[in-house]
């Protein structure tokens, strides 16, 4: 029999950004709030004490901070008619657990939607028409626009603390910022951070070919900031030590560094670590969520009784307890039927790596995780795709982000893994390798998936969560286009050498190397119950006391990172609960 726990109003599953948002805002509207997270508590003076948190074998090898695959994993496959098999090492994404979640060891790089990207298939149809898009792909809007969710980009920017230079504020173009980012209400909160030398060398080769380069909006304090919360950031001493890690300086954006030192001293915020939630519980209509039942820290069932449930872990996670919870109608590729575990999505990473002329010393020990120059002129729908037949595009960069031993030593291709010849190809190549990358989009399709594995289950029993996706001709094309694009910039730079690190037709999704931990999709948002899991304010349109938060609503991923917009979703979604939900619970979007 479980323990019953005392009622709360809100409940929130996962405590990352969005469950420290949540937290935040519920709270000040007066409502008893507690948190559900499965890991540790994670604080800055223990996980980013000095000079412990510089192992880089701990955090970036071993992953400390990462989810215990041994435990609870995802299964891949390629397609529908294979059999999945369970992820078993991090490589191409990193599953966080603890508190602050992944945004405790992200990089901080803290992009807006571009407006087209939020109505993305009308905006297609419109400019290219309807027959554009692909067979299969199922991309569509996400049913609210960039004009109604800039105030809580804004802030989510000032929380944070982002270093950036404004290309449009209230209309007004702005020289030195991004010349293709739609209008904002406000400059960022601080300047941008000084560019270390390879980014200089990539913004000057880029000028020269007629592009507007402009530093990368980071979460990454370029000076001491104090953000709305009265909370306290200090510059950062680029270090070098950002993603896998948390910041030492209080300089990166998390949840410890920005919300979390409020929050927790609230009498009506409760936060208790090593609970793992296993379902939402619902009434015997099915149509009202109850409560939640957690495992508790002494391997016992909990029933937690609250009015509101909010799911607020991450992408996978969401999607998991909704089809583990029987929320919503899983997804059928076959019939094209269910809306839980449509749209998986991710995100196409390619790169240029070049070598330059002996002589050089980038000092890429120099870094931080944010902080470098970009370009837009192929991301979103900057461009004409008319002719060139694809869909989506990639924003190309230079950040600089270390020069750590283990992960972070590139030598050149055909080089021996040990000996005198290692040592000597690392101790030529240090100082004057470096790579430009095409970050890019990956839209959606009938056969990229998420359901419950009917083969695997975690530790406590339950169906692992099940991942069918690979690439498609579309990305590919998209990914070609773009990353020699980068590779003319590269050539601009004058290097030793330069090798254009595009995906080829044929290429198969490989989940060793890392890529990126930007998965989306799952619970999508719409305007539609028959093809989306939430409606425009996260909430489920099955159950409307329950509202689901992060990149799991994207009905499709941009080249962009996706902190950006998970962030403002949440604070939109927030607004909503607090001015429409709590004076009239129900429905905020009738179907």
């Amino acid at each position: 029999m479980s323990i019953k726990k005392e009622a709360v109003d809100v409940v929130l599953v996962g405590f990352g950004w969005t469950g420290a948002i949540m937290g935040q805002e519920l709270t000040e509207a007066g409502l008893s709030v507690l948190a559900l997270e499965r890991g540790k508590m994670h604080d800055t003076p223990t996980e980013g004490k000095y000079p412990n948190v510089a192992d880089e074998l701990a955090y970036s090898v071993r992953g400390k901070l990462f989810q215990d695959l041994s435990k609870e994993t995802v299964t891949i496959r390629h397609s529908v008619s294979e059999q999945a098999v369970p992820y078993r090492q991090h490589g191409s994404f990193l599953l966080g657990t603890g508190v602050g979640g992944a945004g405790l060891h992200w990089n901080g790089l803290h992009w807006r939607a571009l407006p087209e990207e939020l109505k993305i298939r009308s905006h297609y149809e419109e400019r290219y028409g309807k027959d554009f898009i692909p067979e299969g792909m199922t991309i569509q809007d996400f049913g609210v626009s960039y004009e109604e969710l800039e105030p809580y980009f804004t802030q989510f920017e000032y929380v944070c603390g982002v270093s950036g230079l404004a290309g449009n504020v209230n209309g007004e173009k702005l020289e030195g910022g991004n010349r293709f980012e739609a209008s904002r209400s406000k400059p960022y909160p601080l300047p941008p951070l000084k560019d270390v030398y390879s980014a200089q060398l990539f913004a000057k080769a880029a000028s020269e070919l007629g592009y507007k380069p402009f530093p990368i909006p980071a979460s990454n304090a370029s000076e001491a900031y104090t953000n709305p919360y009265g909370v306290r950031l200090g510059p950062c001493n680029f270090c070098g030590y950002c993603e896998h890690y948390a910041c030492y300086l209080y300089s990166k954006a998390s949840p410890q560094t920005t919300i979390l030192p409020v929050l927790l001293r609230k009498p009506n915020f409760e936060l208790r670590t090593q609970s793992q939630v296993i379902r939402v519980n619902l009434d015997a209509t099915g149509k009202k969520a109850t409560g939640v039942t957690y495992i508790d820290p002494q391997g016992r069932e909990v029933e937690q009784p609250a009015s509101i449930v909010i799911l607020s872990a991450f992408q996978m996670h969401n999607v998991r307890l909704l089809l583990l919870s029987k929320i919503g109608q899983p997804y059928n590729p076959m019939t094209n039927e269910g809306v839980v575990g449509k749209n998986y999505a991710y995100q196409m990473l390619n790169s240029v790596s070049l070598m330059m002329p002996k002589g050089t010393t980038l000092n890429p020990f120099i870094g931080t995780g944010a902080g470098g120059q970009a370009i837009d002129d192929f991301n979103g729908d900057n461009f004409d795709h008319g002719p060139l037949g694809f869909v989506g595009g990639a924003n190309i960069n230079h950040h600089r982000s270390g020069g750590r031993p283990i992960k972070q030593t590139t030598v050149p291709a055909g080089t021996p893994a040990w000996g005198s010849e290692w040592k000597a190809a690392v101790q030529d190549s240090y100082q004057r390798a470096m790579s430009i990358s095409s970050s890019g989009s990956v839209m959606s399709y009938r056969d990229s998936y998420l359901d419950l594995d009917p083969n695997y289950t975690d530790s406590n029993g339950l169906p692992l969560l099940r991942m069918t996706f690979n690439w498609h001709d579309n990305e590919i094309k998209m990914a070609q286009f773009t990353t020699n694009k980068a590779g003319e910039i590269a050539k601009a730079m004058n290097p030793e050498s330069y090798k254009v690190n595009a995906k080829k037709f044929g290429a198969q999704y490989d989940t060793r190397p890392y890529q990126t931990t930007h998965n989306t999709g799952g619970a999508i948002m719409g305007s539609d119950p028959k093809s989306s899991v939430v409606n425009r304010y996260l909430q489920s349109w099955d159950v409307p006391n329950v509202f689901v938060m992060g990149a799991c609503v994207f009905p499709q991923n941009f080249g962009y990172n996706p902190t950006g917009l998970v962030g403002a979703l949440a604070y939109w979604s927030a607004k909503a609960i607090r001015e429409q939900y709590l004076k009239n619970p129900g429905p905020l979007v009738q179907a």
